[in-house]
């Protein structure tokens, strides 16, 4: 389950449909562009709240990842990075598809 979604994750960072970061995932969500926003394991606290305040707030689904940290995420995206907006609903639902 992990592996496959940093798999899908580095596959939407290749085709470029990824944002990166926390305040890019919150400007996407905002924007109406993001379709998911992922948050790695050990993000802190304040900024995991957050994260899911402003998802839940513009309708936007989120994935806390139990198990993948921030280290992980970014070896897969090819950045640092513990928050993520997945904007293109197909990488979206396969990632949700895949942590069930």
């Amino acid at each position: 389950m992990n592996n496959k979604i940093l798999s899908l994750l580095g596959f939407a960072s290749k085709a470029g449909k990824l944002s990166f970061g926390f305040d890019a995932a919150i400007t996407a969500a905002k924007s109406g562009k993001a379709k998911l926003i992922v948050i790695a394991e050990d993000i802190s606290p304040k900024s995991c709240k957050e994260a899911m305040f402003f998802a839940d707030k513009e309708n936007v689904k989120y994935l806390i990842l139990k198990g993948i940290d921030i280290m992980a995420v970014s070896k897969a995206v090819g950045r640092k990075c513990g928050v993520i907006a997945v904007n293109d609903s197909g990488f979206a639902n396969a990632c949700l598809e895949a942590y069930m």
